[in-house]
């Protein structure tokens, strides 16, 4: 049974893998998964770019398990020297953009819901998300779809994990600061550099320690990723804009963290979402101690998923290696696949 579900799983990522399907461009991706449900008489539905469904069994009063990974890729960087767009396998490896993050992963959660599709009497109901727009936390993505849904009382986030138990996950928060001076030549001192004003908060970003650090995913992190000013040697620029990258534990929200800061800092800072908060599952959840009793390891991850987009408690869990995400020939190995199956029926028989 495993064999052959993961058979068809493969063949399902290589056509995924043959199909270009970048953050709001997965009509193809999306239309490859409606024929894999039908073909296997699963019911489904479409919302755009979306897919979901859910077990034959449902049962409102039951709770229920979201099953959810994407399959929306990021753009192929140069480096590449195999077409992204083609699937080749090579000595056990799936090579192509989207294999490891997350085609791998979500191919076999789409498997997993199939193995329990029919089977009755599950103390749970499951709910199969195949997600569009993860990668640019898009709009109509997960967390267009999350309203629609029978509700979730917790999940299971598809992402390259070498099958490990990502019980925390690290929120992100973007912020535009400006910092405003007065132009002038740059032969006249007027004490009013706005570049000399975003350096000092600059140094205020590179030093600030949180006092609250998790046990899992440890320090939250502040680094400024970007700054630009002025277009003249001569001119002292009145504006210096720079973009600061904060990557939250568990112990801060986005709007504490955002609240913080300009408390600290004398320039202007602005918000791009508070979205994308931190997410976790308790260390005691059902779900989890399944998995520590198959000999999977828990740990906090610093990459971002769709688990921020949920207010339930979700693991984060799949096959594939998280290093191996956005780099230049892309792969998962094909007894990942095999071991990421088995795991999650495995795991998933522990509670249900």
């Amino acid at each position: 049974m495993i064999t052959d579900l993961s058979k068809k799983a493969k063949q399902l990522l290589i056509d995924l893998i043959n199909t270009p399907s970048f953050s709001g461009e997965e009509e193809g991706t999306a239309s490859l998964i409606e024929e894999f449900l039908k073909v296997e008489d699963i019911v489904y539905q479409r919302d755009q770019h979306n897919i979901w469904a859910l077990n034959e069994d449902f049962d409102d009063s039951k709770p229920s398990i979201l099953l959810n990974s994407h399959h929306d890729t990021v753009k192929p960087n140069k480096g590449y020297t195999r077409n992204p767009h083609k699937c080749e396998i090579e000595e056990g490896k799936i090579f192509g953009l989207g294999s490891n993050d997350a085609g791998g992963c979500l191919v076999s959660l789409i498997a997993t819901f199939k193995h329990f599709y029919k089977q009755k009497g599950l103390k749970y109901n499951l709910i199969l998300l195949a997600s569009a727009e993860e990668e640019n936390s898009g709009n109509k993505g997960i967390r267009s779809m999350i309203p629609k849904l029978p509700e979730i009382d917790f999940a299971i986030i598809g992402e390259p994990t070498l099958m490990q138990l990502a019980i925390a996950e690290k929120g992100l928060l973007v912020l535009d600061c400006y910092a405003h001076g007065t132009a002038g030549h740059a032969a006249h001192s007027r004490g009013d550099n706005s570049i000399y004003k975003a350096m000092k908060a600059i140094k205020w970003f590179e030093s600030f320690k949180f006092p609250k650090v998790s046990e899992t995913l440890h320090d939250t992190k502040m680094t400024v990723t970007q700054i630009e000013a002025g277009n003249q040697h001569n001119v002292v620029p009145s504006t210096c804009h720079f973009v600061v990258d904060v990557r939250v534990n568990d112990l801060y929200s986005n709007k504490e963290v955002l609240d913080l800061v300009k408390e600290h800092v004398e320039v202007e800072v602005k918000e791009r979402s508070l979205n994308l908060n931190s997410s976790s599952i308790p260390k005691d959840h059902g779900v989890v101690l399944a998995g520590m009793a198959l000999g999977r390891e828990v740990y906090g991850s610093p990459t971002l998923s769709d688990q921020s987009n949920l207010s339930c408690p979700s693991l984060k869990l799949g096959p594939g290696d998280s290093l191996r995400s956005h780099t230049a020939d892309e792969f998962i190995y094909e007894n990942e696949i095999d071991e990421g199956i088995d795991l999650y029926i495995k795991i998933l028989k522990g509670i249900l």
